[in-house]
């Protein structure tokens, strides 16, 4: 299995390399073979390099199985925007959920937001139009909107079989509309999945009130960025909370919180998040190879089926 991993910005480092070590020690324990090519990107590499992530790693990038990637600080939008979208990352899968001994809002909680990962506002298309104008596009497709549905869906029939589509298609009845109206498409392949629908602003109310009662979230790339955070504070903590990036050949692992400068080099940064992503990328592989000897070793975190 070949690694690309960037260590990020602030604790970014100091995470990473506390999951490398856990994830060395494995792959001696179990004789995996995985090789690590280190990546430079973030707010260091614009100060080396003069841009976020350095194109002549690219090759680097593309020639390796998976992404294991550090919190990155100002410059995260030029480095993973650019990684989702030019890889075609398109699936953003973040679960939320209790974990023993963790104080949390909401006991109980056992979801899956599952986010559209390539467009929406996060196309990074803003313009000022005069000094005091600025104009940003969104975009939503029907290809983008009926292939993260399948995700959900699928991911929906290996749990309690319920999918809540976060839409506000009662504002942007155009582009929000086009997103609800292509998943309750696509869900008519699969009957035996309940659909329901909610408002963001509703959704992130009950987030907090009810949480028990989602499975399932699919929404769009900016509503999923809000309810994943919320999501991990209502279960206990940002800083316990993994997520994965997954295309149809490769994928991105990387936990959800920031670089967490205030922090960094204390020795007191929780690399939870960070070794979770690591276990998560272990079983996509083995599942998208077909080694059993990734998939088992982590199967015990159950973490979310890997493949879209």
């Amino acid at each position: 299995m070949r690694v690309a991993v960037i260590e990020g910005d602030g604790v970014g480092p100091e995470v990473t390399r506390s999951a490398l070590e856990v994830l060395k020690a494995v792959s001696s324990r179990f004789s995996l073979r995985i090789d690590v090519s280190y990546i430079e990107a973030g707010d260091n590499a614009v100060r080396k390099y003069g841009e976020a992530l350095p194109g002549k790693y690219w090759r680097v990038i593309e020639e390796s199985d998976a992404i294991l990637k550090g919190p990155v600080g100002e410059s995260a939008g030029e480095v993973v925007v650019k990684l989702r979208r030019g890889l075609d990352l398109y699936a953003n899968i973040r679960p939320a959920r209790n974990y023993p001994g963790v104080k949390a809002v909401r006991d109980g909680v056992d979801l899956v937001i599952v986010r559209e990962n390539t467009e929406d506002v996060y196309v990074r298309a803003e313009y000022m139009l005069n000094n005091d104008v600025a104009i940003a596009l969104r975009v939503i497709t029907r290809r983008a909107s009926e292939r993260i549905a399948r995700v959900a869906l699928n991911m929906a029939r290996a749990r309690r079989r319920k999918v809540t589509i976060v839409h506000k298609a009662n504002v942007l009845t155009v582009s929000d509309g086009l997103f609800r109206d292509t998943v309750k498409e696509v869900a008519e392949d699969y009957p035996d999945i309940v659909v329901n629908e909610m408002y963001i602003d509703s959704a992130v109310m009950d987030l907090v009130r009810r949480p028990q009662d989602f499975d399932v979230i699919v929404t769009t790339n900016l509503y999923g960025d809000i309810l994943s955070d919320l999501a991990a504070y209502v279960t206990g903590s940002i800083g316990l909370a993994p997520s994965a990036n997954i295309g149809d050949n490769k994928a991105l692992f990387e936990p959800i919180h920031g670089a967490a400068f205030d922090i960094a080099g204390k020795g007191i940064a929780n690399p939870t998040a960070m070794m979770l992503s690591t276990a998560w990328m272990l079983r996509w592989y083995g599942e998208r190879t077909g080694d059993g000897n990734y998939v088992m070793l982590v199967t015990p975190l159950r973490m979310p089926l890997s493949t879209p």
